[in-house]
């Protein structure tokens, strides 16, 4: 009968202890999204955000009306592209690659305004 208490104990004690040995010593929590920015945006504010920058910059002379027509038409195929990506549901791919897209149109927005070219005076 001995012999079978103490198997008995270490298996109870070895199920009590299993979920601890599960846990990943090696995750590393996903870095926040555009941390260089600050926080995080959701893609209802990053629109609201690039949309805002492109009338900013026409309206003050940083963007050339060429220049704005070229990046709001970017912007709104943009839109589209989010529109059938929220049909099926978003994905974590899709919403991945609106992030990058959005990413993009927000440098070329930042370089366009920057760049000093087509301006008056």
């Amino acid at each position: 009968m001995r012999k079978l208490i103490v198997p008995a104990i270490a298996l109870a004690a070895a199920s009590v202890a299993a979920p601890s040995f599960a846990q990943s010593y090696h995750h590393r929590p996903a870095p926040p999204h555009h941390a260089s920015y600050g926080s995080w945006q959701s893609i209802n504010a990053r629109q609201a955000n690039l949309d805002r920058r492109i009338d900013q910059g026409y309206r003050n002379g940083q963007l050339s009306r060429r220049e704005a027509t070229r990046l709001r038409g970017e912007f709104n195929s943009l839109l589209r592209l989010e529109a059938n990506y929220r049909r099926g549901g978003l994905t974590a791919w899709e919403r991945q690659d609106l992030d990058r897209r959005f990413d993009r149109l927000s440098a070329q927005i930042r370089y366009e305004r920057r760049d000093y070219d087509n301006r008056r005076g």
